[in-house]
């Protein structure tokens, strides 16, 4: 408890729940290394007694959840085995790697019914897979949250720079960044392109200030997600998954043509797609025709992009040069737009409401001589808006005017290395403050 901790949106999360009257048991989903358990562990301290049980580590308390024993007979068996009192309202009991027990899982309702002053957290690696076992885990009695690595806002305060990103909350598109800040944003942008959000990586980068050693760090992480397929399902071969997984990498940027993760054919590619989904390594992108609300209400399925849920671990994969992204005035090569597409997909999702996993969406028309495409649409209250990334700091809008025109949109957004400002009906967000979308901002 005593090691360093920077602070996650999540927190805020927890302890608004902590206050909660009515309180169901939170079950935190998200893929694995994201920063799940270090964040509840924090929580902790704002308790008087803490009891983490790990399923994984202690296969002996699978046999307190066997039969049908009530919730507090439980915790009476729990308090005794690891002499730690379980008290309404002063004890946090957190159930990590839960996805080992399918009985504990079951289980979790139960505390909501039976013992609603007790604060519960769950959570555990590839949780997805256990749960789509289970034909019902507490509708109603269980509230999900989802987490994503760092953000660009959450890698701004661990680096120190809260400040700078309150000057960034208060720009506008009439009221720009003064030119300094904006360089700065800049500045931190291309490192966390490299870093990406992965906790490992974040932290080590905010103690040292090296990146060269953060890519060591990567590296691990990528031969652990890799180590992990062989988890995912034992009828489908790791292999298997891994040429998938190599596939999203190699056609990022582009929609994901089946055909091309040879020597797999296209059941075996979806079926590893699917799994890669579930483990939460692989974020899918949908054509949505976007006529009107919900977006998801007209989607074809056969035109998808797919992105990986870390920069850091995308820039390690495509095997980018860390000069080019640094030192380079833009970042406007084709792998590097891919990065910046990466980023804002990335952002929109974490800056959404963590009590839902969010879709994403994008639109293209294709036609002969007049083809069209836009990286990301969105909802926001009643409009549909579309969104362009460039990743250098200008760009043809052909597109987005074709959009905005067919769809009668009002306004479109366009992320790029810019500073914020308007032309017509097109907004200006930085890239680095495309997250601040969903707050409303017009």
């Amino acid at each position: 408890m005593n090691e360093k901790y920077m602070k996650r949106s999540v927190d805020d999360v927890f302890m608004t729940w902590k206050n909660e009257k009515k309180r169901k048991v939170l079950l935190l989903r998200g893929a694995r290394q994201v920063g799940k358990s270090s964040s509840v562990r924090n929580f902790a301290r704002q308790f008087d007694h803490f009891l983490e049980i790990n399923f994984e580590k202690d296969r002996r308390i699978h046999n307190l959840f066997d039969g049908d024993l009530q919730v507090k007979t439980i915790c009476d068996n729990l308090s005794a085995l690891f002499k730690i009192p379980i008290i309404p309202g002063k004890t946090l009991v957190f159930f990590d790697e839960i996805q080992s027990c399918p009985n504990a899982i079951s289980s979790l309702r139960f505390f909501y019914e039976d013992y609603p002053d007790l604060h519960v957290i769950a959570t555990g690696s590839l949780l997805e897979f256990a749960l789509e076992t289970l034909p019902s885990f507490g509708v109603g009695r269980i509230r999900s949250v989802f987490m994503y690595p760092f953000s660009y806002m959450e890698f701004l305060h661990g680096c120190g720079e809260n400040a700078l990103w309150d000057k960034v909350r208060e720009a506008s598109s009439e009221k720009p960044l003064l030119e300094p800040f904006h360089e700065k944003c800049l500045e931190y942008l291309r490192k966390f392109l490299i870093t990406g959000g992965m906790p490992a990586v974040v932290a080590d980068y905010v103690e040292n200030g090296q990146l060269f050693d953060s890519q060591k760090i990567l590296d691990d992480l990528i031969n652990t997600f890799k180590t992990d397929f062989s988890k995912y399902k034992k009828r489908v071969p790791d292999l298997r998954i891994s040429t998938a997984f190599d596939a999203v990498v190699s056609q990022s940027g582009n929609r994901f043509n089946y055909s091309k993760a040879e020597p797999l054919n296209n059941r075996q590619v979806k079926e590893s797609m699917e799994l890669l989904q579930k483990a939460g390594l692989v974020i899918p992108v949908i054509h949505s025709a976007s006529n009107a609300l919900p977006l998801g209400g007209e989607v074809n399925s056969k035109k998808q992009k797919f992105i990986l849920l870390d920069t850091g671990i995308f820039q390690r994969l495509q095997g980018l040069e860390l000069s080019d992204i640094l030192l380079g005035d833009t970042i406007s090569l084709v792998n590097k737009g891919a990065i910046a597409e990466q980023f804002a997909g990335l952002e929109l999702l974490k800056s959404s409401s963590c009590f839902s996993q969010e879709s994403l969406y994008f639109w293209s028309r294709d036609k002969p001589q007049s083809n069209a495409e836009i990286d990301y649409i969105i909802q926001r209250n009643a409009r549909i808006i579309p969104i362009e990334i460039k990743s250098g700091s200008s760009g043809k809008m052909q597109s987005m005017h074709t959009f905005l025109d067919e769809k009668k949109a009002e306004y479109g957004i366009r992320a790029s290395l810019e500073n914020f400002s308007v032309y017509n009906r097109i907004k200006v967000y930085p890239l680095y403050a495309i997250g601040l979308v969903p707050s409303g901002y017009s």
